[in-house]
């Protein structure tokens, strides 16, 4: 989907394609917003006629959002999902294990717990971003209290083997936590998971927002203390955020089959155009199509975005960026700190265009073919 990008006195048509950061606002989310932000304005907490009908509009959208999960537990709204996985990680208790390619919102809150005196595991992964399950069950003690794993990986979009990791949790008696926010609604969830982070901002609804699905019998801490109008989580809902969550998520069911076939073709597209001078990054067997992660060897991924301007892709992950490291996620490869940042990734969905992918790609390839050629001269 272009979009309009100001650049001094002129308008430019911006070619969309960083998914993984963040997705287009469905239209049909935002209908359903509308109202709750322009005419309604009651607590859906509060007892009266007004918040009744407020509570009735949540409610509605947390049965949509559940339609996505698995049977047998309970969507608990949140501001999004790193309020999810931190009150996970927090209200579990145990020894903490983890992957090496787990997005910041799980690996720095549990180096925090680690400083208050929690146990930690953080296990490597192989040169193609998958776990070593061999050495996740040997790890894996009495003492675990959680396994965090992430179903598909926001930065190269591999779909880590949830159902056997569960497994190996459960033989030790800790709790799945797995990280959906990538995933849900276009790779199936295992039902051995025990909590499941989501984030409406990745499946085209608002920002803002997200959820903790808890399967029944399972209690955690709570992160927030207040009223606890979500059972377990504190502070007041927004039903246009909800109303526009569950949408996104009705949508998302709705179209399955016509949004994987569209990204199929566009992933077809994507790696016919890419020659032999690009790499992929992480495994192709076991990968979520929308996300293409490549690097080409001495590639300027800074100067190539900054030639680029109206083409929005990323370095690397969007929560990372301005950091100035690399992605912690391709060293965990074993990719060289070269490597890493020679790295790029492109998200695409439901509102690219094969045409403005093409174009886009095109574009991307000139412009690194161009900054080799200049190199060459140079030398």
């Amino acid at each position: 989907m272009a979009r309009d990008l100001a650049l001094g006195a002129g308008v430019r048509c911006v070619i969309y394609l960083d998914y993984q950061a963040t997705t287009p606002l469905a239209p049909e989310a935002l209908d359903a917003m509308l109202p709750w932000l322009r005419d309604q304005h009651a607590n859906p907490h509060s007892a009266h006629a007004a918040g009744r009908k407020a509570k009735a509009a949540v409610e509605f959208a947390r049965e949509q959002v559940a339609a996505l999960l698995p049977a047998g537990g309970r969507v608990v709204f949140t501001s999004g999902a790193t309020e999810s996985l931190n009150w996970a990680i927090k209200g579990a208790s145990g020894e903490l294990v983890t992957l090496a390619t787990e997005h910041a919102a799980v690996l720095d809150t549990v180096s925090a717990e680690s400083r208050l005196g929690r146990n930690q595991t953080v296990l490597p992964v192989d040169c193609d971003g998958l776990v070593d399950l061999p050495m996740l069950r040997s790890m894996a003690w009495p003492d675990t209290g959680l396994i965090a794993a992430m179903l598909v990986n926001n930065e190269i979009g591999v779909v880590q083997p949830i159902a056997q990791i569960a497994e190996a949790a459960h033989s030790v008696g800790a709790l799945l936590l797995c990280d959906a926010v990538q995933g849900y609604g276009r790779v199936a969830i295992p039902a051995g998971c025990d909590l499941i982070a989501i984030s409406a901002h990745k499946i085209h609804g608002p920002k803002g927002i997200g959820a903790l699905w808890i399967r029944d019998g399972v209690t955690l801490d709570p992160l927030l203390h207040g009223g606890d109008q979500e059972g377990g989580r504190s502070g007041t809902l927004s039903p246009a955020l909800c109303a526009g969550f569950g949408r996104a998520a009705a949508l998302m069911a709705e179209r399955r089959e016509a949004d994987a076939a569209h990204v199929e073709r566009l992933w077809e597209r994507a790696i016919g155009r890419f020659g032999r001078d690009w790499h992929i990054n992480g495994s192709t067997t076991y990968r979520y199509h929308g996300n293409l992660n490549l690097r080409r060897d001495g590639l300027d991924v800074a100067r190539l975005m900054s030639d680029l301007r109206d083409i929005a892709f990323s370095a690397g992950s969007a929560c990372a960026s301005g950091s100035g490291r690399s992605s912690h996620v391709l060293r965990a490869l074993g990719l060289s700190e070269a490597q890493a940042r020679s790295t790029i990734r492109l998200g695409f969905g439901r509102y690219t265009t094969e045409t403005e992918l093409t174009e886009a790609i095109d574009r991307i390839i000139a412009a690194a073919e161009a900054q080799q050629s200049i190199g060459e001269i140079a030398a």
